[in-house]
């Protein structure tokens, strides 16, 4: 009876050693999946780390603007900046009031068509288009004649205008017939937050000075145009009169620009709208965008 021959001390070490390089090949790839688990996590929570500190920072340039101005009590500047420092972090904070801009929902039709003919429109596009923002945060009379639905039907789009007040200016690309550039254009000289026709001439920029002021005196620049025309805005009620004097117009509202240059080279921009209150409530935030275009927001003569 032949039996199986007993394996050599040296065939037992070879296979010692085979199963031990297979297991240091195991532990070497072990080690560079939770070497590279360790990097993406680093990596992870530094960029939620630079998120935190971003808004931590742009909330403080927020509060500190609204504390800047509650202090003026009456004489609240139209429009300032300033600077500080926090942790690694180089912050330059500039706010402008809201008056600087056109606000789409009480402006005159003939104030927005010079608005658009002044950023490339022709004049009867620029008629047009002025026509249809007009349609758009409308309310229709009852009774009375309501084209503004079946103009967008014929235009093929799936929905209907609103026929209330914006609610963002964003709004502006829905509204039929308006090119895309041209809403891109006037994004800059508009917002939604006045509840006035009235802007401050003396801080706007000079495409809204030239709207304002096209075919009319300086003084004249809104004149009564909104009380003429015979649209009802959204929430009822008469159009709030034109303030003759333009350049007084005042607003609570304030627009802040906030740039943040941290020790490690990042930079990033902010802008926050806010609405002034009291003491108990000294201000709330009506907007907030993160990662915007910089752009100075500061007027041509305010400039240090």
């Amino acid at each position: 009876m032949t039996g199986h021959p007993a394996c050599s001390p040296s065939s037992e070490r070879g296979f010692v050693i085979v199963a031990v390089l297979w297991i240091l090949m195991a532990l070497s790839s072990l080690a560079m999946i939770f070497s590279l688990y360790l990097s993406v996590s680093a990596h992870a929570l530094a960029v939620s780390d630079i998120a935190l500190q971003t808004e931590a920072l742009v909330s403080a340039s927020a509060e500190l603007s609204a504390y800047r101005l509650m202090l003026a009590g009456e004489k609240k500047p139209s429009y300032g900046s300033f600077h500080f420092r926090m942790d690694d972090a180089d912050v330059n904070v500039a706010f402008l009031s809201e008056a600087a801009r056109i606000d789409l929902n009480f402006a005159p039709k003939d104030v927005l068509a010079h608005l658009f003919a002044g950023l490339g429109a022709s004049r009867q596009a620029a008629q047009d288009d002025a026509e249809r923002i007009i349609g758009w945060r409308t309310r229709p009379v009852p009774g009375s004649a309501n084209d503004e639905p079946a103009f967008y039907a014929a235009a093929g789009l799936n929905y209907s205008p609103r026929q209330a007040l914006f609610t963002h200016v964003n709004e502006l690309s829905l509204v039929a017939g308006l090119p895309p550039a041209l809403v891109e254009r006037a994004l800059p000289f508009v917002n939604v937050f006045n509840g006035s026709p009235d802007v401050d001439k003396t801080i706007a920029a000079p495409e809204v000075v030239a709207a304002l002021s096209n075919g009319k005196s300086e003084k004249d620049a809104f004149g009564d145009g909104l009380a003429r025309s015979n649209e009802v805005p959204a929430g009822g009620g008469s159009p709030a009169p034109a303030n003759r004097d333009s350049a007084a117009a005042k607003s609570p509202c304030y627009r802040i620009e906030t740039t943040i240059t941290f020790r490690t080279g990042r930079h990033t921009v902010s802008e926050v709208v806010i609405a002034l209150g009291d003491t108990a409530e000294p201000y709330r935030v009506l907007s907030w965008q993160d990662e915007v275009e910089a752009r100075n927001i500061m007027p041509a003569h305010g400039l240090l």
